[in-house]
């Protein structure tokens, strides 16, 4: 009697199934990674900016303007402000980011025939300008606004409490990136 033997991927059962799943899987990864640097992905780059520093005025102590600050110190811009005073060394660019407005609102958006809060509008508000230090404008006043709809209950109000607080934190996140791109836009100061 003639038998035939298994193919051989087959061979050593469920467990050369998954090698051959597992190499599989790896090489999809590495074709992946190559063809995405092959059609110029890349990683974003902490951006370039045509200055080295940023005295900040107005609204300097709302949850934006600390985290852009924040952002811009890791990123080897130093900041300055009524909060954080001091003069730049001689022989820097520094240029005025005016806050004017940096404002977190809830409104209710939606309600049962009882009148209970079924729905609220998450928005975060952030007017800014860009000036140099003797007054020429390199970003007029510029608005950004994020918004987002939750849904709301009563019986889980904590919880509701924390998601609002996770959408504003997101919304904060998204609006520091937006102004980043903005100011790595200004080409000269």
């Amino acid at each position: 009697m003639n038998r035939t033997s298994p193919h051989p991927l087959y061979a050593s059962g469920p467990m050369g199934r998954r090698s051959l799943i597992r190499g599989l899987f790896g090489a999809g990864a590495l074709a992946s990674a190559g063809w995405l640097t092959g059609c110029g992905f890349a990683l974003r780059e902490t951006p370039k900016f045509a200055f080295d520093a940023v005295r900040f005025a107005g609204n300097e102590n709302r949850p934006v303007t600390r985290a852009l600050r924040s952002v811009l110190d890791t990123s080897g811009v130093r900041t300055f402000g009524t909060t954080r005073p001091g003069n730049p060394p001689s022989g820097i660019t520094m240029v005025l980011l005016t806050v004017l407005l940096d404002q977190r609102e809830r409104a209710v958006v939606g309600q049962t025939a009882t009148g209970e809060v079924r729905e609220l509008q998450i928005r975060t508000r952030f007017t800014f300008r860009l000036s140099t230090m003797t007054g020429r404008t390199l970003i007029e006043d510029t608005e950004i606004l994020l918004e987002g709809d939750l849904s709301f209950s009563e019986t889980a109000a904590l919880s509701k409490a924390a998601e609002q607080e996770m959408m504003f934190q997101d919304q904060q996140s998204e609006i520091v990136q937006q102004v980043l791109r903005r100011l790595a836009a200004v080409k000269a100061v």
